[in-house]
């Protein structure tokens, strides 16, 4: 059943709060728990509350008759919702983090988009799919190159680069280095010119995902840049979280393996490129540029069913960097969706629409 937050009442958010807090709780202690909090309350309005939990799995029910004890369910870590001001007020290594990898995440990512949400990007899709019927070729050409340049801009940016937009404009399109710039900044973002230019010309080759496209656009995106290509061998560490991604080389490939697989079964276009996009993140099956991968991995996908690419002009880096990390910590998803529902309109509001 697809999780129903709104529907919640203020009880049924303490006892999930309760549950958090502690871990797994039986039925008695949440009694006496909620007797501190809440005046009158019967271990049967409990047990309803419990019932609807299960039913919206948001809980899951552990043991049976007086060992019974209930958790969070990893449907409801996934997709609940989380004060991102509050949490990275904590610093990193004091934060209640998962440090270590999760081999049963790839596993539940299931309904990551409500109804409303659906719907929402549903409409959008279509909206652009109207302007661009609309628009004379030649504008879509230019309108593509803008986009071109200012993902190019943007993703680069998220990884450190210090190009200015005006002056990733003058590189790409005339191939001139900006003065007072590293060499390497030029070729991460002419590489991210590249890989766009690639996939538009290979669209039907990302109908399916598979562990090879994903080293291709690897390779496209560090060319030149003294990264490894191919899945990595050696430990990762990552700036600003204390979570360590796996550092086996076949339990990498077996984790992205399986990522290509949900992938590909996924029916929804943006839920695939949502989940790829934050598990490649999360395995980091390259000695870097794997970030970057992901968000052009799921571009491939948006574009190969003639949805608009994301170009990220608007999300701040920080921004962007918290969802991710959230996802490290808490594998959860929340924010880091409601980060692509918003990029998403910002693309289809700016980008190959007639009227600008």
């Amino acid at each position: 059943m697809e999780l129903k937050f709104s529907q919640l009442n203020k009880r049924q958010e303490i006892i999930l709060n309760l549950i958090d807090e502690q871990g797994k709780i039986s039925v008695s202690e949440m009694v006496f728990s909620l007797a501190q909090k809440l005046s009158k309350i019967s271990r049967i309005t409990i047990i309803r509350d419990l019932n609807q939990l299960l039913k919206f799995n948001f809980v899951k029910r552990i043991g049976k008759g007086r060992s019974v004890v209930y958790q969070l369910s990893n449907q409801y870590n996934l997709l609940k919702p989380i004060n991102v001001n509050d949490y990275f007020k904590i610093a990193p290594d004091q934060r209640r983090a998962k440090k270590s990898f999760n081999f049963e995440l790839v596993s539940i990512f299931k309904n990551i988009f409500i109804v409303d949400e659906k719907k929402y990007l549903s409409q959008l899709a279509l909206e652009y799919q109207k302007n661009i019927k609309e628009l004379p070729e030649a504008n879509f050409k230019r309108e593509f190159e803008r986009l071109v340049v200012e993902l190019s801009w943007k993703s680069s940016a998220i990884e450190g680069n210090t190009y200015t937009l005006l002056e990733t404009e003058f590189l790409i399109k005339h191939n001139k280095r900006a003065k007072g710039r590293k060499k390497k900044e030029a070729i991460m973002i002419l590489n991210h010119k590249n890989v766009l230019e690639y996939i538009r010309k290979s669209l039907l080759a990302f109908k399916k995902i598979t562990v090879a496209k994903l080293e291709d656009i690897h390779f496209l995106l560090t060319k030149d840049l003294d990264i490894g290509r191919g899945l990595r061998k050696s430990p990762v560490g990552i700036t600003g979280t204390a979570y360590r991604p796996i550092d086996n080389v076949f339990q990498i490939k077996e984790a992205l393996e399986k990522t290509c697989a949900i992938v590909n079964q996924e029916k929804n276009i943006f839920a695939k490129a949502v989940i790829l996009m934050v598990m490649v993140a999360y395995i980091q099956p390259f000695d870097d540029g794997n970030k970057r991968t992901s968000r052009l991995a799921a571009n491939a996908i948006l574009m190969t069913n003639n949805i608009c690419p994301l170009s990220y002009r608007s999300v701040k880096e920080e921004e962007y960097k918290k969802a991710i990390i959230l996802f490290y910590e808490q594998n959860n998803i929340s924010y880091f969706k409601n980060l692509f529902i918003e990029q998403f309109e910002f693309a289809v509001k700016n980008y190959f629409v007639s009227n600008l």
